[in-house]
């Protein structure tokens, strides 16, 4: 087991042996122990080990010598691959994180990435797909309004159809995290940084949630999971897995049919509805818990509307 992930009894000190083996620690252990995103810890661990595969690296302290003649050899090697612009992106993401923090720590006194070009973002829509107003209404009423796991179903779907929710945030929400603040209610969004954000909740979602928690017997429990599974009373908040089987099942009976279709296709859907009604678009990024704008205007899809289009004003 590693020293970062043992933990220290509480009221306890280090031991001497135990404080000498943190300080023998490398920077870029250091640097991975930080990631608190299960899933960014992942992705990052596949683009670094890529990344160590090509370039021989076999001990932390490797990372130190490598230069940016390695990082334009491997980005040539990525690109021959043949791999999205987004992925090889993301890549040399990782590996600029990792020697951002070595720089900050004085292992390493550049960053070799720097200077290193990154593809072009893509412009234009984003990949993932977004549901039209009339497949948005169906997918919400697709759920049985009668059973516990339809009110449930319901409530769920609103959430993120009406606060554009990553799945995660979703199954992090807990009851406590409906709070009034100055007199609206509002959802208290755990999103990726652990930063914390407050979006007003829906009134409709309200009604759902109220409606839900009535039957599901867990109301009166601020600490528990806002989403729990039906069948198994287990106090355990429903899975990302689990937050997936339901809405593709709901979009199944609902008859959407759409190319790449997703929970973070709700997401898309949220927001691209947001910018259409003339939302702005900094307060849609920050609703949507965006670090930069440019994330925010991949759902902007205004420019490509069909009823804005020239061909319509064309009269004979």
């Amino acid at each position: 087991m590693s020293v970062l992930s043992r933990p220290v009894e509480p009221g306890k000190r280090l031991t001497a042996a135990q404080f000498h083996q943190l300080a023998a620690v490398p920077a870029e252990v250091e640097w991975f122990a930080n990631l608190d995103n299960p899933r960014t810890r992942r992705a990052y661990r596949i683009d670094l080990q890529d990344f160590m595969g090509f370039a021989g690296i076999t001990r932390p302290d490797e990372f130190r010598i490598v230069t940016r003649a390695h990082v334009l050899a491997w980005r040539k090697v990525l690109e021959e691959r043949a791999l999205s612009g987004a992925t090889i992106r993301r890549k040399l993401a990782a590996l600029s994180s990792l020697f951002e923090y070595l720089c900050e720590k004085n292992a390493v006194e550049t960053n070799p990435v720097k200077g290193a070009k990154r593809p072009k973002v893509e412009s234009g829509e984003g990949k993932t797909s977004a549901l039209g107003d009339h497949q948005a209404r169906a997918l919400l009423d697709a759920p049985d309004p009668e059973t516990l796991k339809g009110k449930r179903d319901r409530a769920l779907l609103s959430v993120l159809l009406y606060h554009g929710l990553r799945r995660e945030e979703l199954c992090l929400l807990k009851v406590r995290d409906i709070q009034a603040r100055r007199g609206v209610l509002h959802l208290r969004i755990h999103g990726k940084g652990n930063k914390l954000r407050y979006l007003p909740l829906h009134p409709g979602s309200a009604e759902r949630i109220h409606t839900y928690l009535e039957v599901a017997g867990h109301g009166d429990t601020p600490a528990a999971p806002l989403f729990q599974p039906v069948r198994r009373k287990t106090g355990a908040g429903l899975t990302a897995d689990g937050v997936y089987k339901v809405v593709l099942n709901y979009a199944a009976k609902a008859r959407i049919q759409l190319q790449g279709f997703g929970v973070h296709s709700l997401r898309a859907t949220a927001a691209t509805n947001a910018l259409e009604h003339e939302a702005d678009i900094a307060k849609v990024q920050e609703w949507l818990g965006h670090a930069n704008i440019a994330t925010t205007r991949i759902y902007d899809r205004r420019k490509g509307r069909p009823e804005d289009s020239p061909t319509f004003k064309v009269a004979y």
